[in-house]
């Protein structure tokens, strides 16, 4: 286990986020990516998790593929679980590693990729 203060955590997800090319990053509009300790309970019920180590991102709101219209609504939003991802991970280049890893994961929801479709690619 890797343990970083949260505003180094978060450092890690802003250089991450801003390494995007920026086709993608311009298309992030109405996306707030946040860092949390650990899931919520409901959010891990949403995701029919136990373990709340298990869940190391979170995408919520309605993927690109799915709107037909978008006015007036709340930004969609993706999670990162700091604790859940420092529990995996022994050093500095896991962290930031598996930070990416979940971003583009959680990014990857966004434009409607299923986990069964992200597992073929």
């Amino acid at each position: 286990m890797f343990n970083v203060s949260r505003s180094d955590f978060e450092l890690f997800v802003q250089d991450t986020i801003s390494n995007l090319p920026d086709n993608i990053k311009d298309n992030l509009n109405n996306v707030d990516i946040v860092v949390d300790d650990f899931p919520t309970n409901n959010q891990l019920l949403g995701m029919n998790l136990s373990d709340r180590s298990d869940l190391l991102g979170l995408y919520e709101g309605i993927p690109v593929t799915l709107r037909s219209t978008y006015d007036m609504v709340l930004p969609d939003k993706i999670t990162v679980f700091q604790h859940s991802i420092e529990s995996i991970c022994d050093t500095v280049e896991e962290l930031t590693s598996e930070i990416e890893k979940t971003i583009l994961h959680e990014i990857a929801h966004h434009f409607g990729i299923t986990d069964e479709e992200l597992e073929h690619l």
